[in-house]
């Protein structure tokens, strides 16, 4: 069994955010293995893809290394990664059935754009603790799947260091959510970016996500409105890595365009 490990929304190898990738199976294993893979994996995803008839068709489940989850951008990343450029070259989309419904992805000039749901937020009072537990003063927070901090510029953001028990604490009573928060703000000019973010999601087991395609999610209609305009330039800033989505408002959904590159090609010996 073949196992991929792919670095996705990345401008070169060793950006963005790792998945692993495990070739596509006939039947899906036991939920406690692939639980277990993905501990084994210690990376921000594992994902796993399920043969269908339609050859451009998958079924696709994400596990971090403590929980499955419902949406992930950057493993939904990897995988049309992987069965586009590594498995069948020919193959120009492919389209996933995940627990968030039909995903599709596309062949977008040397990167890959991915059809996804949108996930407005909506403006929310600061919640008590919050501005303790990060260590800044919010200007804005909404609340959508993850809580959302708005910052008062792109320094603020790079600059923190949370409280990740009391991040979790917050962001699940705030939304009813596992406890995960997203930290954005405007790019400070002349950076090439519209927007600046990190992800914090100790409610995930993952203390911070290198790059979050389900955060932007919320990101893109957020700022989209702010800035009067549907596509967005946006770069996740992890410590060391960072990485880069475009994001296109689309009605109800939310275009989110990166690339990706293939790190690792591995064989599982189970």
């Amino acid at each position: 069994m073949r196992q991929w490990t792919v670095d996705a929304f990345a401008s070169g190898p060793f950006k963005g955010n790792p998945a692993c990738v495990v070739e596509p199976l006939d039947a899906w294993p036991d939920a406690a293995w692939m639980q277990a893979l993905a501990a084994e994996n210690n990376q921000a995803e594992t994902a796993f893809l399920l043969k269908r008839p339609d050859p451009a068709r998958f079924g696709l489940r994400w596990f971090t290394p403590a929980v499955e989850v419902p949406l992930c951008g950057h493993a939904t990343l990897a995988s049309a990664h992987v069965l586009l450029r590594e498995i069948d070259p020919s193959l120009a989309a492919v389209t996933f059935d995940t627990l968030s419904g039909a995903l599709g992805v596309r062949r977008a000039g040397d990167g890959l754009e991915m059809d996804f749901p949108a996930d407005p937020p909506r403006r929310v009072a600061v919640p008590a603790g919050l501005e303790a537990a990060i260590g800044a003063r919010p200007v804005e927070v909404w609340a959508a799947a993850y809580l959302v901090a708005v910052l008062e510029d792109e320094a603020a953001v790079r600059g923190l260091s949370p409280d990740l028990a009391a991040v979790k604490a917050i962001g699940a009573e705030a939304t009813g959510g596992r406890g995960n928060l997203s930290v954005a703000a405007l790019a400070a000019p002349g950076s090439g970016y519209d927007v600046v973010s990190r992800f914090f999601a100790p409610g995930s087991g993952i203390p911070e996500d290198p790059t979050t395609g389900s955060a932007h999610c919320i990101l893109a209609p957020l700022f989209a409105e702010k800035l009067g305009r549907t596509t967005l330039r946006c770069h996740q800033a992890y410590p060391g890595r960072g990485g880069d989505v475009e994001t296109e408002m689309n009605g109800d959904r939310v275009l989110l365009r990166g690339r990706a590159v293939t790190v690792i090609e591995s064989r599982l010996r189970l």
